[in-house]
């Protein structure tokens, strides 16, 4: 038997028009009115876009940084050989970092952490990491800023809620925005932003409509579909 969904999401789903697609300010506005869980719930943006991932030239990557930051703090991995590059990540407020010894706590299951940067150099043996990092998008890439030998600025850029957003197998994309307790002004410029970075990512091999649907939701709330035509790209 089926589980009714709860006495909040059934008053969730009386404040939202499932038939209609809402501006970003109005979408920001129905979330607010949503009640709210007993905990702090991370809101997203949920894309579906006309793409095909198998092939190569469809491939949809990219960073964009939040205005007003996720809300969530970001636990960083440095891979980085003893010298000027650790020490600067550890300044910047880096968690974790590392050389020998972060590689093989990875290769042995850990991954108590976010966000993994590395320097230029450290890549020749980090690379062998594909297998334990890749499945679960941690391992670092030249295209979204995670190797670098300005470790300081990659840093503090994730701390400062600098998200990343790839495109799965099935032609979606699921981006933080922040979180609930956030003013509808914050969500609204953070969400922009995330549009604006996804609409101008559109392969130039993609035909048709790129954006087919962007919703809006907190972790334990209704989904509310956007209007995406104001961005250009789309």
């Amino acid at each position: 038997m089926a589980k009714q969904p709860s006495k909040r999401y059934r008053k969730a789903l009386e404040l939202v028009d499932k038939s209609k697609t809402y501006p970003l300010k109005a979408a920001v506005e129905v979330l607010a009115k949503f009640p709210k869980a007993k905990f702090n719930e991370t809101v997203d943006l949920a894309f579906r876009l006309g793409v095909d991932p198998k092939q190569s030239d469809q491939m949809v990557r990219g960073t964009v940084p939040l205005p007003h930051g996720s809300g969530k703090n970001v636990r960083v991995l440095v891979f980085a050989k003893p010298g000027q590059a650790a020490e600067a990540a550890k300044a910047a407020g880096a968690e974790f970092v590392g050389y020998d010894d972060m590689i093989k706590k990875c290769n042995e299951g850990w991954n108590d952490f976010d966000v993994a940067i590395a320097t230029t150099e450290a890549m020749s043996e980090v690379r062998k990491l594909g297998k334990v990092l890749g499945p679960r998008g941690l391992m670092p890439n030249p295209k979204t800023g995670t190797v670098t030998d300005d470790t300081a600025k990659a840093v503090k850029e994730v701390k400062a809620g600098r998200v990343e957003f790839k495109v799965d197998k099935a032609g979606n994309v699921h981006v933080v925005v922040g979180k609930a307790n956030f003013k509808p002004e914050q969500l609204a410029e953070n969400a922009r932003a995330v549009i604006d970075a996804v609409a101008k990512s559109r392969p130039a091999s993609a035909k048709g409509v790129f954006i087919l649907s962007c919703t809006l939701s907190a972790s334990m709330s209704p989904g509310v579909r956007v209007d995406t035509r104001e961005f250009a790209s789309n």
